[in-house]
């Protein structure tokens, strides 16, 4: 079955789509639940492209017992779709507070060397932002005071090779916060997941249909006797 190939295919891809956006920023989220919903569908995605794969589904067609095995491998992933749906939702609406809770600790630790500082660099580098809610926020922090009241480099706009972080140049810094835009760019990868999931469950839903319409006719097919004269 290639379309089953094909779909597994995308749900694998969607959901490591899901786990490699937020691993880029996980120093900034304190909640890795996360992640359930996309090895939700990755798992949905791998069980449906082997099933694609060995072509099983066509030679469980020919039986009553092999369509029933089948719906229930179809009611299986229903399930995980709708359970992996309802886990993004609730995830979505606690993004916010995550990176609340956390991305000030970050940015306090940021030092110039250390594991935070590069997860800093490379959130404000990616996104054009500067500190948490503002750039001003830097002045806040350990990093600002013994660093002659500058901000990270990272705080630059791109292509710019006269900024050195005073903040009398703020027409060269990205001035911005990043917890706005990072939690922009969370939402949308979680929307745009629990879009595919949406839209898997509802093909699955109308497979279930099929398959149990399919099964009724074999049974009343098998339900007769051959005559013979």
């Amino acid at each position: 079955m290639r379309s089953d190939t094909a779909a597994g295919g995308a749900l694998a891809y969607v959901g490591s789509y899901v786990i490699k956006s937020y691993n880029n920023f996980d120093n900034f989220l304190e909640d890795k639940y996360t992640l359930i919903p996309a090895a939700i569908i990755i798992t949905v995605g791998v069980v449906m492209f082997i099933i694609g794969t060995v072509g099983c589904c066509a030679t469980l067609r020919e039986s009553k017992v092999g369509l029933s095995f089948f719906l229930m491998i179809l009611l299986a992933m229903f399930a995980a779709e709708v359970a992996a749906l309802v886990f993004a939702f609730i995830y979505q609406g606690r993004i916010k507070g995550d990176l609340e809770q956390s991305m000030s600790d970050v940015f306090q630790k940021y030092d110039g060397e250390n594991s935070e500082t590069r997860a800093v660099d490379y959130l404000q580098s990616q996104l054009q932002c500067c500190g948490v809610q503002t750039y001003m926020n830097w002045t806040t922090t350990p990093w600002f005071s013994s660093s002659n009241n500058t901000v990270p480099i990272s705080c630059c706009k791109r292509n710019n090779t006269e900024c050195t972080g005073k903040l009398d140049q703020p027409d060269l810094l990205n001035t911005q916060g990043c917890e706005v835009k990072l939690e922009q760019l969370l939402q949308d990868v979680m929307s745009y997941a629990m879009l595919v999931i949406l839209g898997f469950a509802i093909i699955k839903f109308f497979g279930m249909l099929s398959v149990c319409v399919i099964t009724c006719k074999s049974g009343r097919r098998t339900g007769y006797q051959a005559l013979y004269v």
